[in-house]
């Protein structure tokens, strides 16, 4: 019978959960900071200059709405990221990524002082305080991805 690996040499579990826990505080920090202000202007100038461009606007009960719904969902996911499950690895890669250019953002932002020419704020930027734990916890979790990638997951079996 072959053995499964242990879920510390297998699973991204760490890392998963604290982007998860990076995540949560980032809502946090660009709600309290009115991000909002900043995000919706600069959408409907970029839809002006690009009809296809995608990003919607959004009241605050609608975004803070998906985000808690969305950073619930990936919480939940935890336990399969413990066990590093393969189907989850693309989703992981994604979520990294997306953190780590969401705080790189922040971080631009903040030393422009705007977004688009004529979207401009004080600085630091909305959402700029929670940057340095995105960029930490991505990282974490891209390295562990890399380091799990030919790890074998196996489903426990038997007890």
């Amino acid at each position: 019978m072959k053995q499964t690996p242990a879920l510390s040499a297998s699973g991204f579990g760490n890392a998963w959960f604290a982007l998860c826990v990076a995540f949560a505080l980032h809502i946090l920090d660009e709600g309290a900071t009115g991000f909002l202000a900043v995000y919706n202007p600069t959408v409907t100038i970029l839809r002006e200059r690009w009809s296809w461009f995608p990003m919607p606007t959004l009241d605050f009960r609608e975004w803070l709405t998906g985000h808690i719904v969305v950073c619930g969902l990936l919480f939940c996911l935890t336990p399969v990221a413990a066990r590093g499950m393969r189907g989850l690895r693309p989703l992981a890669w994604a979520y990294a990524v997306i953190m780590f250019l969401n705080g790189m953002g922040h971080t631009i932002g903040t030393i422009l002082g705007h977004t688009v020419a004529s979207v401009t704020f004080p600085r630091p930027a909305p959402g700029f305080y929670s940057s340095p734990l995105l960029f930490v916890a991505s990282v974490w979790m891209m390295v562990r991805l890399r380091r799990t990638a030919r790890v074998d997951f196996q489903l426990p079996t038997g007890y």
